[in-house]
This record gives C-alpha cells, structure tokens and sequence, in this order.
C-alpha cells in the first residue's frame, strides 16, 4: 500500500476526530439553546390538537390561530406563576435575617418534638443530627437569596426566549421539516415526511396525555391538603404534581416535600396529637393518588397515546434513567416514540422491528 495514501487516511481520520471534538464542544456551549429549542417544540405539539381544531374546526386564519394559542399559553403561564407569588413571599418572609431567630426556633421546636415523640418509643431516628449547628447553616441564607435572584434572572430570559421560538414554531410548522428535507437524499424525502408527520401526532398525544396524568393529580393532592387545611394546598399540590414529570424520583422527591409542607404550616400545634395524624392522613391520601397514577392513569393514558405496552414503556424509562440520568428518565418515552416511527418507516421488514412497532399499525 502506497505510504501517501496510509498518510492520507491517517489525516483523515485525524481531521473527522477533531471535527467531531469540535461539534462536542459547540453543542456543550450552546446547551442553553439547545434546551429552549426542545421546550418550544414540546410546547408547539401540545399546542398541534388546539391550533388543528381553531383552523379546521372554526375556519380561523393560521396567523390568528396562532395568536390565539399564543396568548392561551402567555395567561396560563403568568397565571402558574402568580399562584407561587404568595407562597415564595411567605416563605422568604419566614426566612429573612429579621426572622432569623424566629425560623431558628420554628426549626429546633419541630426537630425536639418529633425526638420526644420517638423518644417514647425508645427510637432516635436524629441521633446523626446532634452535632449539626442549624445557627451556621442560617447563616448562609443571605447567599441563597442572592443565587435565588440570579436563578430568578435566568429563568426570566429563558422563558422569554422559549415563548419566542414556539410562536414561530406554532405559525411556521415547516420549519423543521425544511431543517431535515435539507439534509435528507430526494429518494427518502417522503418516507421521513411521513415519520415526522406520525412523530408529531404521537408526541402530540403522549404531551397531552401527561397533562391529563397530571391533572389527575393535582386534583388528588388538592383534595387531600384542602381536606386537612394545610396552608397553600393549591399550590403545594400543583408543585407535587409538577414532580411526576419526572418518573419514579419526581413522586418521591413530591412526597417528601408535602410531608415536609404539611408539618412545617402546623408549627403551632401539638406534634403527637395533632401534627402527626395530619400527616399520617396526608401521606395515606399520597400513596393512593400514586396507587391510582401507577395502576390507572399511567398505563392507559400512556399505552394509548403512545401505542406502547406498559411493560415495554417501563423498561425504556428504566434503561433511559440509567443511561442518562433524569434527563434520560424524562426524554425515554419520547426519544423511543420518535425512533420506533423511523425504524418502522425505514426498516419495516426487520422482524425485531415488526414485532416492537405492530401496535403503530
């Protein structure tokens, strides 16, 4: 073989390397982008079904459906966001430095009461918190507050930046197809159309699906912290719900937190008669508002939309929480949509793929 030739390949090689190296390091850079981008498209398929019915339906100009929807989606998001208003404001009350000692003793008040209620029963479940010095840790609020107004900064342009991308992905749908047309041999043209067509009603479906799902419960939990007169139950039990969009640890981190909400809004009572069977009533009403999620809403909403089996949509959940942590456990059953739609358009004779994709039909 011809030394010029080995050298050739050896650059080759060499100069593909570096190009993907560089590609790596400019998608790491523009992680931000790439995150909006993701959001807009989710919210451009949510929004599919209302922008189809206010075109087809009632005839609208597709500038004004989009308008329409626009400013649908701008109120309800304002309208999320106001509703945390009250809570972030009593919360930052309860631990601003004028309430420092107040919060303080709030905090050691609730820890003795529960160690006297385990103490009766010959348990010390604090027994690794008693040399923990809650006074220093206070002390480190003033720089949480700080990077809570940062985290308030960046959120705001993102949300901004995310609501400007889906208006145009709302009123220009092509956007994306042009995108991948580019890139895409003429011969395979109209197979990817039709993927990228049945993608997006999946994924439609799938968004609004868990929507559904978490409507469910957000009623479940409202209805049990109204019940037993926990302070902010609308909003406690929308940010619970909010969690199980993450699956498996997002209804356990929800859990923990009303719990913790539960007891902390009930300071001023007494702990062994009071506070504890309150929040023995609201872990019960917990777990069966994630009995009826995991038996009832996710199985059916799920396999219909998606047109997955539930044992098959568990496992690519699981393995995508493996592989990629929680991003991979919130993005598997989209990305497994997404790749089943192109595996049966591009590959329908492949038996493995006969057999995963025949509910597709």
């Amino acid at each position: 073989m011809n030394s010029k030739i080995i050298s050739g390949g050896i650059l080759r090689a060499i100069a593909i390397l570096v190009t993907i190296a560089l590609a790596l390091m400019f998608l790491n850079k523009i992680q931000p982008v790439l995150i909006y981008l993701a959001i807009a498209s989710i919210l451009s398929l949510i929004a599919r079904p209302f922008l189809r019915f206010l075109k087809n339906k009632l005839k609208l100009p597709n500038t004004l459906s989009v308008v329409i929807t626009f400013a649908f989606f701008i109120v309800l998001t304002f309208g999320v966001i106001s509703m945390f208003i009250p809570l972030i404001v009593k919360q930052g009350h309860n631990i601003s430095l004028l309430n420092t000692v107040e919060f303080q003793s709030d905090i050691k008040d609730l820890i003795n009461r529960i160690q006297i209620f385990f103490s009766t029963k010959k348990i010390n479940p604090f027994k690794e918190l008693e040399n923990i010095d809650i006074a220093s840790n206070i002390q480190s609020i003033p720089s949480l507050l700080n990077s809570l107004v940062g985290f308030i900064g960046s959120f705001s342009m993102g949300l901004f930046s995310v609501l400007f991308i889906t208006f145009f992905f709302m009123k220009d749908s092509n956007i994306l197809h042009s995108a991948f047309l580019a890139i895409t041999p003429d011969e395979k043209e109209e197979r990817l159309l039709k993927s990228i067509n049945k993608i997006k009603d999946l994924l439609s479906r799938y968004f609004i699906g868990l929507i559904i799902q978490l409507s469910i419960l957000f009623t479940i939990y409202s209805t049990i912290l109204l019940i037993v007169d926990v302070e902010s139950a609308v909003v406690i039990a929308f940010l619970c719900a909010l969690l199980n969009i993450i699956p498996y640890i997002g209804p356990l981190i929800g859990g923990l937190l009303m719990l913790t909400l539960t007891m902390t809004s009930n300071l001023e009572y007494d702990f062994q008669n009071y506070v504890l069977p309150i929040t023995g009533y609201v872990l019960i009403g917990y777990i069966i508002a994630q009995l009826v999620d995991n038996f009832f809403s996710q199985p059916i909403i799920f396999s219909k939309s998606v047109k997955s089996h539930p044992l098959e949509i568990f496992l690519v959940i699981v393995i995508g929480g493996l592989l990629f942590s929680i991003i991979g456990l919130i993005l598997a059953v989209p990305c497994y949509t997404a790749i089943k739609v192109i595996l049966k358009e591009f590959l329908a004779d492949n038996p493995v793929v006969k057999t995963l994709t025949k509910q597709l039909d």
